[in-house]
This record gives C-alpha cells, sequence and structure tokens, in this order.
C-alpha cells in the first residue's frame, strides 16, 4: 500500500510541478507569462466559450494575450480560486494575478499593483417589476446580494442603510441574479461589467439607476518584483498610446467614461461590440431537445478530464490513509505509552479540525515555513493525512475485534508477537474492515470536490464553469452528478460485495478454531 501512495505522489508531482523561478529573467526563459484567474467567475473577464466549452474567452483573456505579445512570450492561465488569488500569487504559483481585481489600501499591503487598466462603476440591479427602486435608499432595510471580498460590499457595509444580515455575499457572481429572479433578494449591486453580462441579457431584470463609484482594476504582482511590475506598466502605457486597449473594451462593450478619462482618450465611440453580440447570441439560443442534447455531448470532454483528475486524487489519498492508518492503528494498540499517546493526539487533532482549514495550512501555510508544495500534492497530502485518522480508528476496530484466541494460537506455534500481528491478526482485521473503508474512499471521492481551493481544477470545478458560462445548473449538474455516480458506483459494490463475504467467512470462525 505504500508502494502505492508513493507512485500515485510520483505521479501527482509529475502531472503539474510548481514552477520555482520568479520575475521577469525567469518568465523570460520560460517564454511564458503566467497569469492566475478564475475562469468560474464568468464574464466577461475569463470564461468558458459558450460556443465551444472546451476553450476560454473573455477581455481580460485578451488582455493577457496583448500583454505577453508585448512582452515576447506567450500567456498561460492558472486556474485559481478568485479570493486566493492575492495568496497565490505570492506563493509563487503565478507571476501575476488578473481578474477583475480592484485596487484597495489592504491589497496594497499584500501585494504590488500596476497602473489601472480598467475603471468599473457599480451597478444595482432589481426586478423589473420594481422600477420605483433607483438607488440603494430604496432598497434599505431589505435584502441586497454582491460578490464577497469587492468593493460593492464594501459599499453595502459602509452606506448604513442595511444590517449585515442584509447583505448576502456570494463566492460566484451568476449565483446572486438567479435568486434575484427567484424573489430570495431585493436588489443585486456589482462592478458593471459583471451586471452587463449577467443580468442585462435577462428579461426579469432591470438596471436601477445610473452606475456610480469607481473600482480600478489592476494587475497584482509580488512584491519586491520590480522588474517584472515596471515591464507590465511600460506594456499597458504602449497598449493605451496605441488604441489597443480602448479597441478591446470597445469589442466586449465594456468602454466607458471613467475608462476613457483613465486612458486619457474622450473620442466618442461608434464601435461595434462583436464579442458582446456574439455572447448574446450563444446564451440567448432556446436550443430544443436535440440541440441540448448534442451542446451536452460536448461537455463531456472538459468533464471527464475533471473525473480524471478527482478518480487519481482519490485512489492516490485513500492509499496513503489506508498505509498511514495502519501505522497509527498498530501503534495506538501495541506502541510504547508515548507513541500510543501520539498516535491518538493524531487521531483526535485531525478528527477535530475542519478538513478546509488543513488543507489552507498545507497550502498557504507552509510556504510561510519554506516549504512550498503544489496544488496536486497538496491536495493529495491533505486528503491522505485527514482520512487517515478515520482509517486508524477503523483498523483498530478492526483489530479488537479479532479474538484474542488466534493471537494465542499463533503465539503458542511459536510465532513472534509482530508475526502473529502480520500474518494472522492483520489479514483477519484487513477483512473485516473492507466495508468501512470503501465507505470511506466514496466519501473522500465527494470530498476531493474541496480542493478546488487550492486551484486543482477536478470534477466539481469544471462542472462550476460550465454551468456559469451557460448559466445551467440543472443540466450540467446532472452530468457531473452521474459521473460522480458512475465513479463511486464499483467501489459501492465493492463493499457490500465484502460484507457479505465477510459475514460468510465470519461464521465459519468457530469451527476453523
Amino acid at each position: 500500500m505504500g508502494r502505492i501512495a508513493f507512485t500515485a505522489l510520483a505521479f501527482l508531482v509529475s502531472a503539474s510541478q510548481a514552477d520555482a523561478q520568479d520575475g521577469l529573467p525567469a518568465l523570460r526563459a520560460r517564454g511564458a507569462l503566467r497569469w492566475g484567474a478564475d475562469a468560474e467567475g464568468g464574464a466577461p473577464y475569463v470564461f468558458k466559450d459558450p460556443r465551444d466549452p472546451n476553450r476560454l474567452v473573455g477581455f481580460e483573456w485578451d488582455l493577457a494575450a496583448l500583454l505577453a505579445r508585448e512582452l515576447g512570450v506567450r500567456a498561460e492561465m492558472v486556474q485559481n480560486q478568485w479570493d486566493k488569488l492575492l495568496d497565490a500569487v505570492n506563493r509563487g504559483d503565478f507571476d501575476v494575478a488578473m481578474n477583475g481585481i480592484e485596487v484597495t489600501e489592504d491589497r496594497r499591503e499584500v501585494v504590488a499593483f500596476t497602473r489601472p487598466y480598467y475603471v468599473a462603476p457599480e451597478q444595482l440591479v432589481v426586478r423589473k417589476t420594481d422600477s420605483h427602486v433607483t438607488g440603494l435608499a430604496d432598497l434599505a432595510g431589505k435584502r441586497v446580494g454582491t460578490l464577497k471580498a469587492s468593493l460593492a460590499a464594501r459599499i453595502l457595509r459602509g452606506v448604513g442603510l442595511f444590517k449585515e444580515g442584509d447583505i448576502a455575499e456570494y463566492e460566484g457572481q451568476v449565483e446572486p441574479y438567479q435568486d434575484l429572479k427567484l424573489g430570495r433578494l431585493d436588489g443585486v449591486l456589482m462592478d458593471y461589467p459583471i451586471a452587463q453580462y449577467c443580468a442585462r441579457p435577462e428579461r426579469d431584470l432591470a438596471f436601477a439607476g445610473p452606475p456610480f463609484g469607481q473600482a480600478f482594476y489592476a494587475i497584482a504582482v509580488r512584491k519586491g518584483d520590480a522588474a517584472l511590475l515596471s515591464a507590465l506598466n511600460e506594456a499597458l502605457d504602449r497598449l493605451a498610446r496605441t488604441g489597443e486597449l480602448r479597441a478591446l473594451y470597445e469589442r466586449w462593450a465594456l468602454w466607458n467614461d471613467a475608462t476613457a478619462d483613465l486612458l486619457g482618450d474622450r473620442a466618442p465611440s461608434t464601435a461595434p461590440a462583436p464579442e458582446y453580440e456574439s455572447y448574446l447570441e450563444a446564451i440567448g439560443k432556446k436550443p430544443g431537445l436535440g440541440e441540448r442534447l448534442a451542446r451536452y455531448a460536448t461537455f463531456l470532454p472538459p468533464l471527464l478530464a475533471g473525473a480524471l483528475v478527482t478518480l487519481l486524487l482519490s485512489v492516490s489519498a485513500m492509499a496513503l490513509a489506508v498505509a498511514l492508518g495502519i501505522g497509527l492503528a498498530v501503534a495506538r494498540l501495541y506502541g510504547p505509552r508515548a507513541l500510543r499517546a501520539l498516535a491518538a493526539a493524531y487521531v483526535e487533532l485531525v478528527r477535530g479540525t475542519p478538513l478546509l482549514v488543513q488543507l489552507y495550512m498545507i497550502y498557504y501555510g507552509l510556504p510561510q515555513a519554506g516549504v512550498v508544495l503544489s496544488a496536486p500534492v497538496a491536495a493529495f497530502l491533505g486528503l491522505g493525512l485527514n482520512y487517515a485518522a478515520y482509517e486508524a480508528e477503523n483498523y483498530r476496530a478492526g483489530i479488537q475485534a479479532v479474538p484474542r484466541g488466534q493471537t494465542e494460537a499463533a503465539l503458542s506455534l511459536g510465532m513472534g508477537r509482530l508475526q502473529a500481528l502480520r500474518h494472522v491478526v492483520l489479514p483477519q482485521a484487513f477483512r473485516i474492515v473492507i466495508p468501512p473503508v470503501t465507505n470511506d474512499f466514496i466519501s473522500l471521492l465527494k470530498d476531493s470536490s474541496i480542493v478546488a481551493v487550492i486551484a486543482m481544477v477536478e470534477l466539481t470545478k469544471q462542472y462550476g464553469m460550465l454551468a456559469a458560462a451557460h448559466q445551467d445548473y440543472l443540466g450540467v449538474g446532472a452530468l457531473a452528478a452521474a459521473l460522480y455516480f458512475g465513479l463511486g458506483l464499483p467501489f459501492a459494490r465493492l463493499a457490500r460485495w465484502s460484507e457479505v463475504r465477510f459475514a460468510t467467512d465470519r461464521a465459519a470462525w468457530p469451527a476453523a478454531a
């Protein structure tokens, strides 16, 4: 089992090894500008193309390509959870973070920012039937939604119109508008680009009043990386002077007066917005059953890729959990007092703290102690070490369920205690614990979805990106659920078979004894 865990770990390391080089010279030597973003966030930043779910699009996707061209390299996006982008850029997971990141004083303490490349006002959205609402004051005391950790969230908390329970902060930008349509919210305040793409196309929603406020988007760079910061600022300056930035925003229907002032270009805009029109056309179609099934078929490649990551991660983490769990169980039952205490402390500590906290500590906490692990290795260790505590208890119960006479018989035949444990007790205990261990593996398979918070793109993350791009949580969710069911079914069958087999074997024990 230990060999399996080692082999799986080697696979994970080879599958995704973080680039340890930093700075502009390393970037050019690598030939790629690695930029972090969260494609689950949705349009118009970077998102799955509604016409082709196997490619990404977005105005920041295009901007990254322009910046990479100016630096003489290619652009390479790295998927990461949105609210952890700054932590990840400081870890060295990528060179820069760019995903509608608003410049704030507290964020300046964590990272360095380039000059702003876009100015986004805030836009309030309500149901079309609430035409009397023209501003936040009309929603005082009502329930309002926004994006977590955004300028809009700070505005809602700072205007003094809402109690803390009145403000619902969401991880994604599509879900608040869905809840608004369903009547769960009375209004949604978010950056204008989000409202332009997620709310304006909705027949049941309307903009309430004009945009207000200003959020400055900039690129986040590790502090101290002055050469890269300077190169990016120069690239943004050139793109602004040549008009390529303006042309980019016009294509995506994002050009506004505030950004015109930022770039020093107040000429009126009459340019078409082909990317926006294409987006509206793609999401506005009402496909028939045949078209819908054909579209779902195009979702299968990314979903299957995510399912493969889920399966490999789960199998390798379970191998570690079983191997370590056996060691903990044996140490707790047969070790010296100090070792028994350590094993018991490990089990209680790990079982008593959330898996999410453990993942954050491994992925973001260990680098502060000089230990930087790639996302696959951190996910493997987090899941494996967590489930080892539960497997230790399974094995401890299994060992204690083996009749004492089995050990005594082995000793009477001349075996030592270690030999009796290895050749007599553990094999019988293993048969006993197969059902609960198999059930734990099925639980781990589903719990693996939590590793999306540390930049792993597994099945649930693929589902989130596709569902956000197509605003189809039901159909895509059914596909993802079917894949999870298909992954877990063989192991569920194994658990049932082993229960029947164990019951048969155990019925024969007294006669054998």
